[in-house]
Formats: structure tokens, C-alpha cells, sequence
């Protein structure tokens, strides 16, 4: 983590908490996950994991909250990749590295035209609602999301059932637009 830290900023400033190392060790699965879960690929979720890492190596968050602060700001961090458009260039430099290695074309560009679809929903729901929706289905505890996002525990089934159906006519909308 150190070198990582290092490659990225040129050296450790002295401001890094003293915690990051076993925190990245313990929660790196985890935010990996959630960012794979909005972006569809592990090597852009590794870069978004990376830069949630460095910004909380600069926070005070308590060590007992790193999980949700992590998980929420990979899922941010997500999302705004998502939005800004850099997957474009990364799907068609990937495309052009693989040309003429699908098994079936046909199966390969309907599943990726759907996930494409619903990351595309995904990004145009509320924050709120698409982070709740992402941590939730990247298998976190509703304890676990109601700490990360700081609402009752009670309220996380209601807010991730409003999401999924906001999700939905998300998609509807834009496939009746087509």
C-alpha cells in the first residue's frame, strides 16, 4: 500500500494515517466489489478502489466506520466514472484488443448492450437511491448500509425496494425512447 501511495503521490505524505495499511488489507475485497458492481470491470474498479483508498488515507474516519466510508465513496467514485464517459475509451481500446475472440458474437453484444443499459439507468437515479442499491446488492448487511449512508436500519429495505423500482422505469422509459 506504501508503494502504491508512493507511485501515486511521489512520496507518503506525513498526513497518511497510521491505520491505512491493515484497513486496506481488511476492506480492498469489498470496495473492489462495489465499484465492479457499478462499472462492470475489475480493472476499472481496482483504479476507482485506488482512489478511494487515497482519499481516505487523508480523512480521520474512524477505523469502526472505514468500511462504510469506503463502500460508499467506491460507490461514488463509481458512479462519476460512469457519468464522465471514460469507459468509452477503455470498452473500445479493450474491443480492439479482442477482435475476433468471442465464442458468440450475437450472446456476447446483447449481454453487453444490456449491462451497458442498466449501469446507464443506474447513473441517472438519485445518489442516494443508486448508492443504497449498489452496497445492498454488492452483499452488505442492511446494518451495514444503514451505517454507510446513515439512515435507520429500518429504512434500508424501503430506500433499496424504491431504488430497484426507480432502477426499472428508469429502463422502461429509456427503451420505449429507443
Amino acid at each position: 500500500m506504501k508503494q502504491l501511495l508512493k507511485e501515486r503521490e511521489g512520496a507518503v505524505p506525513a498526513s497518511v494515517r497510521s491505520d491505512l495499511e491493515h484497513i486496506f488489507r481488511a476492506a480492498y475485497p469489498t470496495v473492489v466489489g462495489v465499484a465492479a458492481r457499478v462499472l462492470g470491470s475489475r480493472d476499472e474498479a481496482e483504479d476507482v478502489a485506488q482512489e478511494t483508498f487515497l482519499s481516505f488515507g487523508r480523512t480521520n474516519v474512524p477505523a469502526g466506520e472505514a468500511l462504510g466510508w469506503l463502500c460508499v465513496a467506491a460507490a461514488h467514485t463509481a458512479l462519476n466514472h460512469l457519468r464522465s464517459g471514460r469507459r468509452r475509451v477503455t470498452r473500445e481500446e479493450a474491443a480492439s484488443d479482442r477482435a475476433g475472440v468471442c465464442p458468440d458474437v450475437a450472446d456476447t453484444v446483447v449481454a453487453k448492450d444490456e449491462h451497458q443499459r442498466v449501469r446507464a439507468a443506474l447513473s441517472r437515479l438519485p445518489r442516494r437511491q443508486a448508492v443504497a442499491l449498489v452496497l445492498r446488492h454488492s452483499g452488505l448487511s442492511y446494518a451495514e448500509v444503514a451505517a454507510a449512508l446513515d439512515l435507520s436500519p429500518a429504512s434500508v429495505g424501503t430506500t433499496v425496494r424504491r431504488a430497484e423500482s426507480a432502477l426499472r422505469e428508469e429502463l422502461k422509459r429509456h427503451a420505449s425512447s429507443r
